[in-house]
């Protein structure tokens, strides 16, 4: 991956005109996407893992501005981001049948948060895994029980959250308290960062981006995938009796279906019944694949 990155560089834009540099690189059709990441799988062609990872530097950049809110400046968690994706270009293997986007995004979040950890003074490296999974989301878990005020927490809330993220309420009380601290939405970008404006001027559209449509038609493929290979270990009346029941937009009734095969309602059921836990079991056992598959990937050194 020799060719340069677009830079995030202080003064004349900084952030802006970096993002508005990476929305002029085009979005990979799933074929063009699978040729390139082949191509730069057997022969290493730089060119190819160049285009693989300017088209995703917009999904690097959504996911960094979800963790603005820890007093880094913004470009250099993108940075950390871009590293994540490059290590999942190194990685990625296209015929396992996963997007690229779906993949990396888990690469992107690892570096990201190892660069947080490593930054911040209040929470060091040494840390258990509990109290890193309550960094990284007691500001989520407040926002779930409505825990919005500013200072410490209610005695009720402390207990959830701790429940919640498997920690004692003291680790949430000190947490709470260290995190206070990071600056209101309303506070001004640091000038270091080349930025002017607040924080709040950076916050991601509600609005689905391109990114995420992407990542949810990828998950919706997949799950069709794996139903339909599920229902393969239905025979044709199991299978008959599933579709017209759980997947049809106008299910038929028991009535119905008991009629046209002739047998009793309540064996209509049972069928049904049956059925569906097959392919139930089937997608769960497609998924644990898919999950150690991914495992597999993600414990090979990087070339």
């Amino acid at each position: 991956m020799a060719q340069s990155l677009p830079s995030i560089v202080s003064g004349e834009g900084g952030l802006s005109r970096y993002l508005e540099e990476i929305r002029r690189f085009p979005m990979l059709q799933p074929q063009e996407e699978y040729m390139l990441a082949k191509r730069y799988a057997e022969h290493e062609d730089t060119t190819a893992a160049h285009k693989l990872v300017t088209s995703h530097l917009r999904l690097v950049a959504k996911i960094a501005m979800g963790y603005r809110g820890y007093g880094l400046p913004i470009g250099e968690v993108i940075s950390e981001g871009n590293v994540g994706l490059m290590q999942a270009v190194k990685k990625f293997e296209p015929e396992r049948g996963f997007r690229l986007a779906t993949y990396a995004m888990w690469w992107i979040k690892a570096s990201i948060q190892e660069y947080i950890l490593r930054s911040w003074s209040l929470v060091k490296m040494g840390t258990t895994a509990n109290q890193k999974r309550l960094f990284f989301n007691l500001r989520k878990v407040k926002g779930k029980i409505q825990a919005l005020d500013d200072g410490d927490l209610k005695p009720d809330q402390i207990a959830e959250i701790a429940t919640r993220l498997n920690v004692s309420e003291a680790e949430v009380v000190s947490m709470n308290r260290r995190l206070s601290g990071d600056a209101s939405l309303n506070a001004p970008i640091r000038a270091s960062e080349g930025e002017s404006g607040e924080w709040q001027d950076w916050l991601v559209d509600d609005h689905e981006s391109q990114e995420e449509m992407l990542i949810e038609q990828d998950e919706l493929e997949n799950r069709r995938a794996m139903l339909s290979g599920a229902l393969a270990v239905l025979n044709e009346r199991e299978r008959r009796i599933f579709e017209a029941r759980r997947l049809a937009e106008e299910p038929l009734t028991l009535e119905e279906l008991s009629t046209e095969f002739d047998i009793s309602r309540e064996r209509v059921r049972q069928i049904e019944v049956r059925a569906f836990e097959k392919v139930q079991d089937a997608v769960k056992a497609a998924a644990k694949r898919q999950m150690q598959a991914l495992r597999t990937i993600e414990a090979q050194p990087a070339a």
